[in-house]
């Protein structure tokens, strides 16, 4: 499931989301369940709000399993973010670091992250570095 990619669009934003890096957080229904509903099929219909709004709950997500491109030119072109990054411990969850963010893996490769980023405390991730939500299945305190 971690190489499944799906992709939902209302013609101006593209709504893209990677199942195997959601952590089941539930921000995205709890903020805006117009569009973000998992007991509907498909679970994203972005014409139920505006561009913007949709934009708005997507850089709340933690685990950044939900990112969005704009379906136009710029599309594609690299954009730089500046934003001074935080961290902050969740309690009995994730270390979410907010901003911008490299992460090395084993292999060497490079992944580039911004907004928010959610790490596993825990230990239990199958996704490590990142967390996946396991520390509710195991109980984790800290």
């Amino acid at each position: 499931m971690k190489d499944i990619t799906k992709k939902y669009s209302n013609g101006e934003i593209t709504i893209v989301w990677k199942p195997g890096e959601c952590i089941h957080s539930g921000i995205c229904f709890r903020g805006l369940n117009s569009v973000f509903d998992p007991k509907k099929r498909p679970w994203i219909t972005p014409e139920q709000a505006s561009s913007q709004e949709i934009i708005n709950q997507i850089e709340k997500c933690p685990s950044g399993a939900l990112s969005y491109y704009k379906n136009d030119k710029t599309a594609n072109q690299e954009t730089n973010i500046e934003a001074e990054t935080i961290i902050e411990t969740v309690a009995d969850g994730p270390l979410l670091v907010f901003g911008n963010v490299v992460i090395k893996n084993k292999e060497g490769e490079l992944a580039h992250k911004h907004n928010v980023t959610a790490f596993c405390r825990c230990g239990a991730s199958a996704n490590k570095p990142y967390c996946d939500g396991s520390h509710q299945k195991i109980g984790f305190k800290g």
